[in-house]
């Protein structure tokens, strides 16, 4: 491992001593599982009140992300996003000092602004890839950045009925070779802009550009994407791999993402990123007694 341990604002993790959770804050009106805080009423206070209701159920991290990247999504113009997170990363830090806030963007002027506001780390769904600028900014304020696999093509997705979209057109020589390297080039853009090697988490990219049986083979072969050193983040939550295997919609796939989740922990993920907290908090407290003695 490239090291053992990073100091996230006040919080010190010892990557492999247990799984850290990271919880979901969708600022959106169209996310695939049916969470977004646009949808109705007050955004602030739904934020701050899902925030509170995560960190009271030991969430580590909390995911702020203001455009939709679910297959078929629309993309939401970077000022359009800042007009989303910024005010909410503002009410989290004044409700919730101590939390640990990521910004889920791969604009570099959404980044830069969520790090001013109080984000404290990148979560690039792109991987340093779609904003040559992103790489400088997060050198600049210092972050931890999260690089995640993504080949994803918006003319390759295949639409269910109640299940949701899913990419389809993807297609791999060899799927884990293809996806550490790729992984990997954006592990070099984050060090020739400066990035420590101690700051980079690596994302396999669940469900981004890939197909069922993609996602299947990716999660039960973690351990080699863990193999190349760095922290890994795990996202399967509520995604249409399950859908599609389980045939049942978003709201219905708390078991087939905590299935999903104790899996990966097995093969090495140090970080999960859901949407239900507590029970995946749960999930991964019993996984971790297993596997972590």
């Amino acid at each position: 491992m490239k090291s053992p341990s990073l100091q996230i604002g006040n919080q010190l993790f010892n990557w492999g001593a247990r799984t850290y959770v990271m919880g979901i804050l969708n600022i959106t009106p169209d996310s695939f599982s049916g969470d977004g805080l646009m949808s109705s009423g007050d955004i602030l206070e739904q934020a701050v009140r899902q925030a509170g209701y995560f960190l009271r159920h030991h969430v580590d991290i909390l995911d702020v992300g203001g455009e939709s990247t679910r297959p078929g999504s629309q993309i939401v113009s970077a000022d359009e996003e800042l007009t989303r997170v910024i005010p909410v990363i503002q009410a989290l830090r004044k409700n919730f000092p101590d939390a640990i806030i990521s910004i889920d963007t791969y604009k570099a002027k959404v980044a830069e602004e969520g790090f001013k506001a109080g984000a404290h780390i990148l979560n690039d769904v792109w991987a340093l890839r779609a904003d040559p600028e992103l790489a400088s900014v997060a050198k600049k304020f210092n972050v931890p950045v999260i690089l995640m696999h993504n080949r994803s093509n918006p003319a390759s997705v295949e639409v269910r009925e109640n299940l949701g979209n899913a990419y389809s057109g993807s297609e791999y020589e060899d799927l884990i070779e293809d996806v550490k390297c790729e992984l990997l080039t954006s592990v070099d853009i984050a060090k020739k802009a400066g990035i420590e090697e101690s700051h980079i988490v690596l994302d396999p990219g669940i469900g981004f550009g890939k197909k069922r049986e993609h996602n299947l083979e990716l999660i039960n072969r973690l351990g080699e994407v863990r193999a190349l050193g760095y922290p890994v983040l795990l996202g399967p939550s509520r995604k249409s791999f399950i859908g599609f295997t389980l045939d049942l919609p978003a709201d219905e796939r708390v078991e087939g993402t905590a299935a999903a989740i104790a899996v990966g922990i097995t093969r090495g993920a140090d970080i999960i990123r859901v949407h239900d907290v507590k029970e995946m908090t749960r999930v991964a407290k019993m996984t971790d007694a297993i596997v972590r003695f």
